[in-house]
This record gives structure tokens, sequence and C-alpha cells, in this order.
């Protein structure tokens, strides 16, 4: 069973997520109710969660003042929100599960089961370290996103990132520093999480950053040469759509 806190301001919130837990969640056990950032910083400590629910804005504070108060944590964390698509997108690149309110019963299902008893803290750290950093800077390449390979997690900045390569199911990351990361994610996922204003899919296996772009080589589809010195194909059926975002 996962042992499960609930904190958010409004307590009508509070009494829909117990009754949407009871219906669809028979692994989830509420053991404690919070509405208040003080209260709920009492009481995660006394009753040991596997798992917080925690709403981002509580009265005047915000879950950050809640989980800045704890010397370490070695619970999961599943954060419910009300805000806009900019802020939702600061989620998806921490790795961080949130769900959006009204919050629907399969979302929930969804995140419940997502929750893994065996993180390890220093991750769910990071994860919660770079929210916090994307929420400050919102809008901003100077973003973070996650990136999951075979000894953890990773936390880079957007603008650290020069480009991407598909290799096989996995894809490779190259940064600015000349270093490379090999992660366990499709390049398509990237494709859809990295800003299409600064990452353009130029071709099948590779994703580029243009504010990294030096050069562009004409050609049936051309190629560009980006500041590390690489040569990327652009592929032919991308090359009109490309210049005119190259140029924008």
């Amino acid at each position: 069973m996962l042992r499960t806190v609930l904190v958010d301001d409004e307590i009508a919130s509070i009494h829909v997520l117990k009754n949407l837990l009871s219906a669809y969640c028979p692994q989830v056990t509420v053991v404690g109710e919070a509405d208040n950032v003080p209260a709920a910083s009492t009481l995660i400590p006394a009753c040991v969660p596997d798992l917080v629910l925690l709403d981002i804005a509580i009265n005047d504070q915000t879950a950050f003042d809640l989980l800045n108060s704890f010397h370490s944590i070695d619970f999961q964390t599943i954060f419910i929100t009300a805000w806009d698509n900019h802020a939702v997108q600061a989620f998806k690149y921490s790795a961080v599960d949130y769900l959006l309110k009204p919050v629907d019963a399969t979302d929930l299902q969804k995140a419940i089961g997502k929750v893994a008893k065996t993180s390890h803290e220093k991750e769910i750290l990071m994860s919660l370290k770079a929210l916090q950093e994307n929420m400050q800077a919102l809008n901003s390449a100077a973003q973070k996103i996650a990136v999951p390979t075979m000894s953890g997690l990773s936390f880079v900045s957007m603008n650290d990132i020069m480009r991407l390569e598909a290799n096989g199911n996995c894809t490779r990351i190259y940064l600015s520093n000349g270093e490379q990361l090999t992660t366990t994610r499709i390049i398509k996922e990237y494709e859809d999480l990295l800003p299409s204003t600064i990452f353009y899919r130029v071709h099948n296996a590779h994703i580029i950053n243009l504010n990294k772009v030096q050069h562009y080589h004409k050609g049936r589809g051309g190629y560009v040469r980006m500041d590390d010195g690489a040569t990327i194909e652009v592929a032919f059926r991308r090359r009109e759509d490309f210049l005119k975002r190259l140029i924008k």
C-alpha cells in the first residue's frame, strides 16, 4: 500500500481527491491531510508517507516553501496545479508528475501507477530542484530538462544543448562543452518535449538548436554547420519550413 498525504488549501479539493483515490486507486491509503504549509510540514514527517499529493499554490505560499522546509525528502510527490500551459511544460522538463485541476480519474490512476517506491532520494531531490528552477525561468532557454540515462537522471540546461541524434531506440545529446549523453528516450519524445521556438528536427535522425547554427549551406536539402563544427543534413522536404524558421 502507498501511504499518502494530501496537501491542498481547498478542503473541497481534498474531499474530491479522497473520493477519487478510494474509488480508483485501491493501492493508496490516505494517512493524513493538511490545508496549509505549517500543518503539512509537521504532518508529513509524522506520517512517513510514500507519496504526497501536493497543490502548487497553498494559500499565500507554494509547494516549494513546504519542500524546502525538509532536510531530506524520501517520498514521491505528485503536484496538482491549475496553472497555464507554460507552467505545465516546466513539469514535463523536470520529469515530475503532475495533475491538472479538476483532477481526472484516469490521469490520477496513471500518475499513481507511475509512482516507484524504490526511487532514490537523490533523484527525487534533483527533479524537485530542477522544477523549482524551471518555474523561476518560465519561457526561457535557461530551463533544464531531465535526461534519463542508464545510470540515472541528468539535468541539462536547454541553452547547453547543441543537437540531438537518433541512435536506435536511444538518443545521443551533444552539449556545447563537448560532452555527450546517451538517453533511453527516442528522438520523437524530445521533438515533442523541447520548445519548437528553439529546436528544430531537420532530419529524421537530427534535432538542432537553432541558436547554435553557424552557417546554412545550400543544396537539394542543404546542410547546416553547427557551432561545434558538426555538419547536419537538412531533409529536402523540411528545407523550406526550416529556412523560414531560421530567419525569423
